[in-house]
Order: structure tokens, then C-alpha cells, then sequence
């Protein structure tokens, strides 16, 4: 009998031991809970103690969490809607708060974070335009918002070190989606029509340039045909006369011939001439 009670003693207390003791790892934090009050907070890592059975101990990630959202509707100055997303990143910097704003349940945190990061990034939103919005900075946006939201969601025990957006679109419901796309349209138009007024003007300057050039060049043409039509004569000149001295019956004979050719040439000349012209003379018989 002394040996089973002493077994359970020991089994008594080790359990005891087990009840007792915790571990909190380097990426953690804890808190001690007597009957459901916070007696302890903010634990350190390493090796701690509890009473068994009238405390509990709570351990809670620290490292930094991902927030995701669903995207949430905005007006821009101008007041056209846009749909931002965006996500933010945070820790747990009080525990005790935390616990006592949450639960310690990650869920009601994102849904109470969620309005405060929404409403914050609304004023920035507001006061900027369309175009700023989309082309411009967003690391601005979110900087001159971060502090304020932090101060918000103190009595929530996180602090967020950054909200990132990841994306900026025009709502399929919202009209300015087809008032961005007639946008585009028109800006597209008026660069098709400067580029095809710039081509006809190119084609213009190609053609005049073109008309110039074969103006020239026939210009060219006619005086090196009219200096070869010269030399050629000149040089049939001098032949006809090196001929004339040569054999002038003979020449009078070949220029009579071209001049009978000549007046001859189309088939229906007629001639009137006396029968003793000397225009006829070669043309006469001997017999």
C-alpha cells in the first residue's frame, strides 16, 4: 500500500509539474491568467511557472502578421469611384491590451483593424485625383496615414509598421470605367491623326521633291539631246560639203533625192511644176 500511494504522489506531482511549468519560444510572447484576470504580461521567452489549475497561460505570436482585406470603394476628388486593395502588416505590441480588445483571437482583430486602416486611407483618397492616385506615389499615401492609424488602434495592443496597396481598378458598375476608355480612345485617335497628318505631309514633301528631280532631269535630258542633234548635224555639215567637193553632180543628185523623198513621203503630194524645172531633172528619161 506504502508503495501505491508513494507512486501516486509522484504521478501527483509531476502532473502538478506539468500543470506548472510553460515554454515561450523566441518568436513568442505570454500572459498568466488567475480565474480569467491578467496577472502577468508581456513574458520574455523561456522557461516559466504557474499556479496548476487556478492559472492558465496564454502565448501569442509576435512576429509580424499579414493582414489581408477585401478591396473597398473610394471617391477621388473628382469624385469618381475606384476600388483599392490593400493589405497592412503588424504585431502584437501590448499583449494585455490586446487580449482584452480581441480575445486573443486573430479574426476580431482584423475585423476591428480593418474600419480604422478603411476610414484613414478614405480622407487621403478623397483629396486626390484620379491621375495622382494612379501614377503617383503610394508610399505617400500610406506615410502620412500609418502614424494616425498606429495612434487608433493602441488600446488594440498591435502597432503596424507598414500598409502596402496592391492594386487600383476602376469598378466594372462604375461609369468612369468607359469614361477612362473614351479617354483612351480619343488620345489614341489624336495620335493616329497627327501621325497620318505627319505621313501626308512626308508624302507631299516626296512628291514635290520627285517632280523636281524629273523636271531636272528631262530639263538635262533635252539639253544633251539638243547639244548631240547639233554635233550630229554639224558633223553632216561637214560631210555634205567634203561630198560637194568631191563629186558635186553627185551631191546635187542625193539632195535632189531627199528633196523628192521628203516631198513625196506621205503618198498623196501633188506638185505642179513646169516640165523644164530643174526640180524635175533627175526625173527625167533619157530614151
Amino acid at each position: 500500500m506504502k508503495t501505491s500511494a508513494t507512486v501516486a504522489l509522484i504521478v501527483a506531482v509531476l502532473l502538478a509539474l506539468m500543470g506548472s511549468v510553460f515554454v515561450v519560444r523566441e518568436d513568442q510572447t505570454a500572459m498568466v491568467l488567475n480565474l480569467g484576470r491578467v496577472v502577468r504580461a508581456d513574458l520574455k521567452p523561456g522557461l516559466h511557472f504557474k499556479l496548476p489549475v487556478v492559472e492558465t497561460a496564454r502565448v501569442f505570436d509576435r512576429r509580424f502578421r499579414i493582414m489581408d482585406t477585401t478591396p473597398e470603394r473610394y471617391f477621388t476628388s473628382e469624385q469618381k469611384d475606384v476600388s483599392v486593395d490593400f493589405f497592412a502588416i503588424g504585431y502584437i505590441s501590448d499583449v494585455r491590451a490586446y487580449y482584452r480588445a480581441t480575445g486573443g483571437l486573430e479574426d476580431v482583430a482584423d475585423k476591428r483593424l480593418a474600419p480604422i486602416i478603411t476610414n484613414s486611407l478614405r480622407n487621403e483618397i478623397n483629396s486626390r485625383t484620379l491621375t495622382q492616385l494612379v501614377s503617383g506615389d503610394r508610399s505617400e499615401i500610406i506615410a502620412g496615414q500609418l502614424k494616425g492609424i498606429n495612434a487608433a488602434i493602441k488600446n488594440l495592443g498591435m502597432q503596424l509598421v507598414d500598409i502596402r496597396l496592391k492594386q487600383i481598378d476602376l469598378p466594372q458598375d462604375s461609369k468612369v470605367l468607359s469614361e477612362v476608355y473614351d479617354r483612351m480612345r480619343a488620345q489614341r485617335q489624336q495620335v493616329a491623326s497627327a501621325l497620318r497628318a505627319e505621313g501626308e505631309e512626308q508624302a507631299r514633301t516626296i512628291k514635290a521633291e520627285a517632280d523636281r528631280q524629273q523636271v531636272v532631269i528631262a530639263a538635262e535630258a533635252e539639253r544633251d539631246a539638243q547639244r548631240l542633234r547639233g554635233e550630229g548635224d554639224a558633223q553632216a555639215a561637214q560631210l555634205y560639203a567634203r561630198a560637194s567637193a568631191t563629186d558635186p553632180g553627185f551631191y546635187a543628185f542625193y539632195r535632189s533625192l531627199e528633196a523628192y523623198r521628203n516631198s513625196f513621203s506621205d503618198g498623196n503630194a501633188v506638185i505642179v511644176l513646169d516640165k523644164n524645172d530643174p526640180f524635175l531633172q533627175y526625173m527625167k528619161s533619157d530614151r
